[in-house]
């Protein structure tokens, strides 16, 4: 299974995220997907196998992936503080990839009926989902 983490910025979510799948399914094939080389550096010191930063980097492998995981503002025009251009949102969303993404609400989109949990609660939530697609899959590769 290729998952795909993306994130923006610094990278401190997708950092968090690639450094607990890397504990909790080693053999994992992270795909670092930054918005830019800084938030992509810090997946790749985390652990990911490769990384891209940019727009054609994401648009390119966001149909390319099983499964993408990050904030839900990585489908959101201009989310991250505007890094996020429409032409990523529209592959992300549209990817054939399964998205588990993390409800953080910093945009001005309030997602109601999900309950508020500090990120590492939430990223935890996000590592035990895809270890049982993992598992299921029957696959760490």
């Amino acid at each position: 299974m290729r998952i795909a983490v993306i994130d923006g910025q610094g990278g401190g979510i997708g950092k968090h995220i690639v450094e607990q799948l890397r504990k909790r399914i080693p053999n994992l094939e992270i795909l670092a997907l930054g918005t830019n080389a800084l938030a992509t550096g810090a997946m790749l010191r985390a652990g990911a196998n490769e990384g891209a930063s940019g727009e054609s980097a994401i648009c390119y492998n966001a149909g390319r992936v099983d499964l993408v995981a990050g904030s839900i503002a990585i489908m959101m025009v201009n989310g991250l503080l505007g890094e996020v251009t429409a032409p990523m949102a529209a592959a992300i969303s549209t990817s054939p990839a399964d998205k588990l993404l993390l409800p953080i609400q910093r945009e001005n989109v309030q997602i109601v009926g999900v309950a508020k949990a500090p990120l590492p609660h939430q990223v935890e939530a996000l590592v035990l989902e895809i270890e049982k697609r993992v598992q299921a899959k029957g696959t760490y590769e």
